[in-house]
């Protein structure tokens, strides 16, 4: 299958190295330079191109989305920072009948991570005495702060009934590929919830998952739907 790559940055250098293991050959790698404001993605670049991978900057996600939508390719988005817009994109994807995964962690640990904090949410939720807070840490060239990742694990105690306030702090520093933590305190105890990544690896792999996954399908997804749902991927 023959992949595109949009944002050719450390993640996307990554994803490069790896495609082959997923069956992939890349055919066209487009960075900021080559794709302002999406105008890099046309029918006539894309020519012969199954799936794309989409890892930008949340400035430029948007649109990239948009040409990729119009052009019939299906992309996988690793890029955060454009939660708001989710609904804008939905209606977009599904009205030119293209395909969408969306994450904002394509690491399968962070996946059931997040399913971790949602169901310790939902035992707490009702039990007043306990407070919660998240942290994490991040290279200091992330963009966004705090992280999508942090943004999606609040979520998901919210989703869970969990109403009490959640303190959340973020720190950028160094190289550090990604730490976040989710802790509940209360007079009595203490429970603190954590994942590390050692590296962006589980990243590119995730969304090489994803990508391979996507392909001849329609629709808008998020990549814990496909990972743990009844018709999600297989290995």
């Amino acid at each position: 299958m023959n992949l595109a790559i949009i944002g050719y940055g450390k993640m996307g250098r990554l994803i490069e190295q790896l495609a082959p293991e997923y069956g992939f050959n890349v055919v066209l790698k487009l960075d900021e330079k080559e794709n302002p404001g999406g105008s890099g993605i046309s029918k006539e670049t894309l020519r012969g191109v199954d799936v794309a991978i989409e890892f930008s900057v949340p400035g430029a996600v948007v649109a990239n989305i948009e040409a990729l939508s119009r052009a019939g390719v299906p992309v996988v988005v690793g890029t955060t920072g454009w939660h708001e817009q989710i609904p804008h994109v939905r209606e977009l994807v599904e009205r030119n009948g293209s395909a969408l995964v969306w994450s904002p962690n394509y690491s399968v640990g962070m996946n059931v991570f997040f399913r971790l904090v949602s169901e310790a949410a939902r035992l707490l939720s009702k039990e007043p005495e306990y407070g919660a807070w998240g942290w994490e840490i991040h290279h200091v060239t992330k963009k966004d702060s705090p992280s999508g990742t942090m943004v999606k694990l609040v979520e998901e105690m919210r989703r869970a009934g969990y109403e009490s306030a959640v303190d959340v702090a973020a720190n950028r520093a160094g190289a550090h590929p990604g730490t976040h933590e989710i802790g509940f305190d209360s007079a009595a105890d203490t429970i603190t919830l954590r994942h590390s990544a050692r590296s962006r690896e589980g990243f590119a792999r995730g969304a090489l998952k994803a990508a391979r996954w996507i392909v001849g399908k329609k629709g808008f997804y998020e990549f814990s739907e496909i990972l743990f749902g009844p018709n999600g991927m297989k290995g």
